[in-house]
């Protein structure tokens, strides 16, 4: 509690040249007309620790006129100038004149500055106290240069969680209010860029040049901002574009246990976006620094890194820079959105997000819930997601498509984390282990996964190709329990049988090789029309590959025209089913120089 003395009395301290007495006068004025107190009094005092010039506090409020404060002016102001004009004019020639006169006209004025002081530090949490009416998600700025952020605010002090080394903060420090929200940097320089959840680069390449700078939290758009979500976004897995088709807008939640694939299909549809206008973001939420390494140099491999950011929070980095990053992402993307432009984000993986939040709670001493985690975990991933939306025409018709991904434990989907995402997102891929580990990759499992989205999402070659892939599966695996101790089988049940073996070999495909909508179509037709279904399970693979490359290379006006048209009339499908007949009376004779890996 402050003294009458103290809410009085503002102290003014040098470093050797007291002010003169007009000088005192001018101030004390000054000081009472901003503070609307006449009864403000100056208390006069030398500190060597200011540089020149003097420094004025009063209550939690600080003017610097020092040396320092005139040096720390002048440079936030040449930063600030050469961003401007690097946005404005993309030009470097001429912004070394424009920094000179800056630096001529520059003329010191004290701003009011809010001063509060860390009464607690520990486990990258900073307690504050007298740091003035600071707002939730507020950024505020230590004395060693380390920012932090407004995470809890009690009757008389603040919580902060830090985004830096917490090793040059200490009890007493100084904290100085910035007055903005936490936000980012944004921009097409970002592409191709690994960076950290700050926006700072973490690949060693050139600075990155900021277009603009968005908040890392912002609202949802609202319902009447939005449209239908009616175009896809294909993943090039036959097995997704099929069933679970996600469209442009869509959230699609990406569960199962860990190793299971959930990474490998989200690298997948980044790289089954060239050419295709979608700018990609993928955020690795406590992944080690191999792991994400390992994921850039693939993207590298495949040429995705030209329309993809790497936003990297490490399980190194403190747990602020975990929490923060998937909103940094979202803001990333929100700027493609915003520019009627389509952006893809994937989150990998929510699960470590939701564990690091717990811990800063935790700290924060906020009382726990279900599995030790604070009542407000749905919010903290539904705020999240409902910024992923598919923009009406009037806003641009931007869009952001989002891939959450959630590590389940033993293939328990009704864990606390895994509902909460399921019951926010539009559907889910769950792959499950037993698939994984029998070889069925990717291994989606058919009746737990779901796209609420569905043929809307799809193309109408893939929609009327896909007749009823979904229902045969399912049958062939009920069917297949059954019978698989059973010796004597009705002609019917080995026919379903033979065709739901045939599907699940041609659903498999090799990581990094996404399948265009043309084969996918093509695959479809043959498959549903029965005519894989006496070959062999172990030649399956090998007819599929030789069979669309001869496709490719023999009937080339098909393939343009699906590829043109994304259309299915009857006189098309029933061209390819004779061409693909054709094929199938000599395969081997028939083969070409395979140019494509197997899918």
């Amino acid at each position: 509690m402050k003294t009458s003395k103290s809410l009085h009395t503002a102290t003014l301290r040098y470093a050797s040249t007291p002010p003169t007495s007009d000088q005192i006068k001018s101030i004390s004025q000054i000081l009472q007309k901003r503070f609307n107190n006449p009864d403000i009094s100056l208390e006069i005092k030398q500190d060597p620790n200011v540089s020149g010039g003097f420094v004025i506090n009063y209550d939690n409020y600080e003017y610097d006129w020092s040396d320092k404060g005139r040096e720390d002016q002048l440079e936030s102001g040449l930063i600030v100038s050469h961003d401007h004009f690097l946005r404005r004019h993309n030009d470097e020639d001429n912004i070394i004149s424009i920094l000179k006169g800056r630096i001529e006209e520059f003329e010191l004025y004290a701003e009011a500055r809010e001063i509060g002081t860390v009464l607690e530090i520990g486990d990258g949490i900073a307690t504050i106290k007298d740091v003035g009416a600071v707002n939730y998600g507020e950024i505020l700025l230590f004395d060693d240069g380390t920012r932090g952020m407004v995470q809890d605010i009690q009757r008389n002090s603040v919580g902060c969680i830090l985004f830096g080394d917490q090793r040059g903060i200490r009890a007493g420090s100084r904290v100085v209010r910035m007055n903005r929200e936490a936000g980012i940097s944004v921009g097409e320089d970002y592409l191709g860029r690994v960076v950290d959840a700050l926006g700072a680069p973490l690949d060693g390449g050139p600075n990155i040049r900021p277009v603009d700078y968005y908040p890392i939290e912002q609202p949802a758009p609202g319902i009447a901002e939005r449209q239908s979500v009616h175009q896809p976004l294909e993943t090039g897995i036959l097995s997704i574009d099929t069933m679970f088709p996600i469209g442009r807008g869509q959230r699609e939640l990406i569960i199962g246990d860990r190793q299971t694939g959930k990474t490998s299909i989200a690298l997948d549809t980044i790289i089954n976006q060239a050419d295709k206008d979608v700018m990609c973001i993928y955020v690795a939420i406590g992944q080690k620094a191999s792991t994400v390494a390992k994921l850039v140099n693939t993207l590298k491999q495949h040429d995705a890194m030209r329309y993809t950011t790497v936003v990297a929070a490490m399980a190194s980095d403190p747990a602020p820079l975990q929490y923060i990053a998937p909103y940094a992402g979202t803001a990333m993307a929100e700027y493609y959105m915003h520019r009627g432009q389509h952006a893809l984000i994937i989150y990998d993986d929510l699960s470590k997000h939701a564990v690091a939040y717990r811990s800063l709670s935790l700290l924060l001493g906020r009382p726990p819930g279900r599995e030790a985690y604070p009542g407000d975990i749905f919010y903290l991933h539904s705020r999240l997601l409902e910024r992923s939306a598919k923009l009406s025409d009037e806003l641009g018709g931007g869009s952001i498509t989002a891939l959450p991904i959630v590590e389940t434990q033993a293939g328990d989907v009704s864990a606390y984390i895994p509902t909460n995402v399921i019951s926010i997102t539009d559907g889910q891929i769950f792959l499950e282990a037993d698939l994984f580990f029998e070889g069925m990759r990717p291994a989606v499992n058919v009746g737990l996964s779901v796209s609420r989205v569905g043929s809307s999402a799809q193309t109408e070659a893939i929609r009327k190709s896909s007749g009823s892939i979904r229902i045969d599966l399912a049958q062939y695996r009920e069917m297949a329990v059954f019978t698989q101790f059973s010796s004597d089988l009705d002609d019917m049940t080995k026919k379903q049988l033979a065709h739901g073996q045939v599907l699940m070999e041609l659903l498999k495909q090799r990581l990094g090789r996404p399948m265009p909508m043309t084969d996918q179509v093509i695959t479809l037709i043959v498959a549903n029309g029965g005519l894989l279904d006496s070959i062999p399970k172990d030649q399956v693979k090998l007819i599929q590959r030789r069979m669309l490359n001869w496709f490719h290379h023999r009937q080339e006006k098909i393939c343009l025209e699906l590829r043109q048209e994304k259309y299915l009339p009857d006189r098309l499908r029933q061209e390819i089913l004779e061409c693909a007949r054709e094929y199938l009376k000599s395969p081997d004779a028939a083969d070409e120089k395979l140019e494509n890996e197997p899918y």
